[in-house]
């Protein structure tokens, strides 16, 4: 029985707790002797060798670094592209928007009588007699509106203007010529009828605009001397004061007709009921194309590889197209501008980054009645 009280007092829970701080003490007496070795402290290294790169991390972390820079610098350089052709196109649509603005002006205005002359180009045949004015590469096109001009500093100021356009390139040019293969406009004021000697007001049949009537449109008798052009400079490169460029950017300058009857045609009337202008009666709308050319792709080209650039835009009604483009036909609307668009596609020796500065643009002015 006392054997028995003496045992169960050694399994008290104060005996088991003296045996269990005997036993820590151990293990932790014991645990440095585990993490000791040969080498010493074996845990301690790994865990310092975890905290570094190794040569083959760094390799591998500068190339994604270089890969990354690089895809970066391409898309800048995308980036860069992209707004530099919009910047361009928006430079010549802006260009061609002003200039459009002002045709539309001038032909809205456009004095449609049958007793004055216009200088328009007409294809009709030699044997016919009648106006023949043909226009090879650039156009020009002259007539009144009832715009405002630069008008003499004396004489009685009337309402009408000669407007004229055309794109300068004499022949010889100079050099350096500042206005070469670039379109112009002539906004020359008239006075009125009978209030100077030295200013030409408003002509009327017979006296012609810029070119001699053919004897078709001549009346009978056939007046002695025959009349000659008042403004032989509304028809030619001569210089004129009241010239200005309204189109800096605009090297190739052509027009055609669109008639009453629905055609397209190079000839201003409808024959062979009209056989002249005639006020432009038998004209529904005069179709203007031009190719512009923005100005930091114009400075990359000279004025030699601009008219060369212009000599390879067609004629409108021309029979050969344009050198690798289809056969042009010319009752389709818009084929001019798709034969400028195939010249210009095709051309080669001009930079490409002039090239992708220029566009070609098509409108139509459509005229109010003419009065007979």
């Amino acid at each position: 029985m006392h054997q028995e009280t003496i045992t169960k007092r050694n399994e008290s829970p104060v005996g088991a707790t003296v045996s269990a701080a005997v036993l820590d003490a151990t293990k932790a007496t014991g645990l440095p002797l585990q993490r000791r070795g040969a080498s010493g402290f074996t845990l301690q290294k790994q865990r310092e060798r975890a905290s570094a790169f190794t040569l083959a991390e760094l390799i591998v972390s500068v190339g994604v670094l270089v890969l990354l820079v690089f895809l970066a610098a391409q898309l800048l350089n995308s980036a860069a592209t992209v707004t530099t052709l919009d910047q361009k196109q928006m430079d010549a649509d802006s260009e061609a928007r002003q200039l459009f603005d002002r045709m539309a002006i001038d032909f809205a205005q456009m004095v449609k009588r049958f007793d004055v002359d216009y200088y328009v180009k007409s294809n009709a045949s030699v044997s016919s007699g009648l106006r023949r004015v043909l226009q090879l590469g650039n156009d020009q096109i002259a007539f009144y509106s009832a715009v405002p001009g630069y008008y003499p500093v004396t004489g009685s100021q009337s309402p009408v203007s000669l407007v004229a356009y055309r794109v300068y390139n004499p022949t010889p040019a100079p050099n350096p010529c500042a206005h070469c293969n670039k379109l112009q406009r002539l906004g020359k004021g008239l006075v009125w009828n009978a209030v100077s000697t030295t200013d030409t007001p408003v002509v009327f049949m017979p006296i012609p605009v810029a070119s001699p009537l053919p004897a078709g449109e001549l009346p009978s008798p056939t007046p002695n001397p025959l009349p000659t052009p008042a403004w032989p400079q509304a028809g030619n490169m001569t210089a004129d004061a009241a010239y200005e460029r309204v189109g800096p950017q605009v090297f190739r300058f052509e027009y055609y007709y669109m008639l009453k009857n629905g055609s397209f045609l190079t000839i201003p009337w409808i024959g062979p009921a009209h056989s002249s202008p005639y006020g432009m009666q038998d004209v529904s709308a005069i179709v203007v194309d031009i190719a512009v050319i923005d100005p930091k792709s114009q400075v990359l080209v000279n004025d030699a590889q601009i008219a060369t650039l212009a000599a390879k835009l067609i004629d409108y009604g021309a029979t050969t197209p344009a050198v690798g483009c289809s056969t042009p036909n010319w009752n389709n609307a818009g084929e001019l501008r798709r034969q400028w668009q195939c010249a210009l596609d095709g051309t080669t020796g001009i930079p490409r980054q002039a090239m992708s500065g220029i566009r070609v643009y098509e409108r139509a002015f459509y005229l109010s009645p003419s009065v007979q």
